[in-house]
């Protein structure tokens, strides 16, 4: 069965339950149960690959009502993978009464040297499920998820491990406020694009400020395994050096599990907070990266005061803007980045036109890739464009990149996806750049005259069809508004001479 079918049907079985109400708490219920399920499947693999492995969540101890509680195994295996196990108001007072308690309350004090790497794993753990909350009412529809969930996910395939971000992309569509929230699921052909041109290499260290599910540092997991990773030793670099971090519970929670499925042990490197709510002024070298790689949160606002943390030049409440500010801040000279934004931070102005002139003075803005509509379709509309980076030396030009529709296609859908080999052309163009119907460079001095809009038209546009309905829509309501104002003139001055004339 197809992982998203099992996904939907798991849902509907929720849906039966009292205690869950609405898309979010399903969703919430999911994703704790995967992240058990995912972990137990992790162990299997580590009891091979570890001489001396022991699960942090057998013997966990912890405290309830002053008193000091033992739970002797949480595993999955443990109470859920036999699916004639457990069930009814049996399974409901384990989960409700042993495993949320301890799980949440687990103690993690390191007792011995040898402990250290168990207890990070049981820290990790208890991070997760700090968040977390278990909904269900019925023991019986909770045994029918977890059975389904036991017969139909298995991360130990390898399959499975790919289809991780699908999972979440079906998640987020449940959620039907998600991109009132300027959270959007960034599609897999994107990241891998990014991460491809960025081409982050074993010893640099590689951040995700709002890593959502963890899209990008999956990919940069990958592609620095492929090319660098040959030793154990350069294995457990590469985990030290990935970081994440994570505002809202759920993607947290989500971007914990997938670096678990793409084999990063103990991924204390993927932080719950806020990026933002550090002052600036506070960063040190040592916070500072070799690569960004990131999709900020976009068309939202930040909470009261988080502008105070930035310079009063760049003090802003949306998010997008907020996260270019520190992203420049958190490179190191010789730094590079690549940040998905929408159109509005190009043309914008105001703090806009301030942060664009501080990004092209102190970095080298050398590509912005300009994406069609509806690559975050069904989450929004909104034109993106992934901007790359150097930290370290001014922009001189920037080359511009419009990806076009695949022939035949007039928008993405989930039947006709973008798909990573429509960056091909780019990939070709990238070493070996000349203008063309789709490439084209502008000199800083012009964008010095243009007060820093970056929102550069294609010169080199070969006309097809009738164009974009929306933007002929905004010329025609421009040239109705003109002639509006003419027959208002025309009107004005007919009156005045007839008044003349009277």
């Amino acid at each position: 069965m197809a992982l998203s079918t099992t996904i939907k049907s798991i849902q509907d079985i929720m849906r039966k339950d009292v205690g869950v109400d609405g898309d979010a708490q399903r969703i919430g219920q999911l994703v704790w149960l995967l992240f058990l399920k995912i972990w137990n499947d992790r162990e299997q693999e580590l009891e091979l690959i570890e001489d001396d492995f022991a699960s942090p969540l057998v013997d966990v101890t912890w405290m309830e009502e002053g008193e000091t509680r033992t739970a002797e195994d949480l595993r999955w295996s443990a109470w859920a993978a036999d699916r004639e196990g457990a069930t009814g108001d049996r399974l409901l007072t384990f989960v409700n009464e042993i495993l949320f308690p301890a799980l949440k309350g687990m103690e993690v004090e390191t007792p011995s040297a040898k402990e250290d790497l168990r207890m990070s794993r049981r820290r990790l753990v208890r991070g997760v499920f700090e968040d977390a909350y278990q909904y269900m009412k019925s023991g019986i529809l909770l045994r029918q998820v977890v059975n389904k969930i036991e017969e139909d996910i298995d991360f130990n395939d390898a399959t499975n491990r790919h289809l991780f971000g699908n999972i979440y992309e079906q998640l987020l569509k449940d959620l039907q406020s998600a991109g009132n929230a300027g959270e959007y699921y960034t599609p897999r052909a994107v990241t891998q694009f990014a991460v491809d041109m960025i081409n982050p290499r074993l010893g640099e260290s590689v951040l995700d400020p709002a890593c959502g599910t963890g899209g990008f540092l999956s990919c940069a997991i990958e592609h620095i395994r492929q090319q660098d990773v040959k030793t154990p030793a350069q294995e457990a670099q590469l985990q030290a050096s990935i970081q994440g971090v994570e505002k809202k519970p759920l993607p947290h929670l989500l971007c914990t599990t997938n670096m678990i499925v793409h084999g990063i042990d103990v991924p204390t490197g993927i932080r719950h907070d806020n990026t933002l709510a550090r002052p600036l002024r506070d960063i040190s070298m040592r916070d500072r990266v070799d690569v960004v790689l990131t999709n900020p949160p976009f068309g939202g606002m930040e909470e009261d005061g988080i502008e105070h943390n930035f310079p009063r030049e760049f003090r802003t409440r949306e998010t997008a803007d907020l996260f270019l500010v520190l992203i420049v801040e958190l490179l190191k000279p010789g730094g590079r980045a690549a940040v998905v934004l929408p159109d509005g931070t190009l043309f914008g102005e105001g703090v806009k036109t301030r942060l664009k002139e501080r990004l092209l003075t102190e970095c080298e803005l050398h590509t912005i890739v300009r994406l069609p509509k509806g690559v975050f379709a069904p989450y929004t509309g909104i034109k993106t464009n992934v901007l790359f980076f150097e930290k370290g030396r001014p922009t001189t030009e920037v080359w511009y990149y419009e990806h076009p529709y695949p022939e035949g296609y007039k928008s993405y859908s989930k039947t006709k996806p973008m798909r990573i080999e429509e960056f091909e052309p780019e990939k070709a163009w990238w070493e070996n750049r000349v203008e063309n119907e789709f490439a084209w460079k502008v000199g800083i001095d012009e964008i010095r005259e243009r007060n820093f809009n970056l929102d550069i038209a294609n010169p080199n546009t070969v006309e097809r069809g009738h164009g974009d309905p929306d933007e002929l829509l905004a010329l025609y309501e421009k040239e109705r508004a003109a002639a509006a104002e003419v027959r208002e003139q025309l009107k004005r001055a007919l009156a005045e001479a007839l008044e003349r004339t009277g």
